[in-house]
């Protein structure tokens, strides 16, 4: 007997990515969704205890507000960057940064 997955809905208002080309912002979305679905499934935010005590899903729904981004190559194709964000937000969920 399977467990029925829990639905986590992840809505971004803006990106703002100073210095690269506004050119590519689909094919970073794209990327970075696919790299969020990904890790979600490969380390889901089940509330469980692995999650840290202030991890965003351990509380109640908060959002993330700003995060800790890591440094972004301003050459990095368009999934890779997509992909360092995804990386960024699915870190910033299991590390608490959220607003209070």
């Amino acid at each position: 007997m399977g467990i029925a997955p829990r639905r986590i809905v992840v809505h971004v208002d803006e990106f703002a990515l100073n210095g690269f080309p506004m050119a590519d912002r689909d094919r970073v979305a794209a990327a970075f969704e696919r790299e969020l679905t990904r890790l979600l499934y490969a380390a889901p935010l089940d509330g469980g205890s692995s999650l840290p005590e202030g991890s965003l899903l351990a509380r109640s729904s908060r959002s993330l507000d700003a995060i800790a981004l890591p440094a972004l190559p301003p050459a990095a194709s368009s999934r890779r960057l997509g992909e360092l964000l995804a990386r960024a937000v699915h870190d910033g969920f299991t590390r608490g940064e959220t607003d209070a």
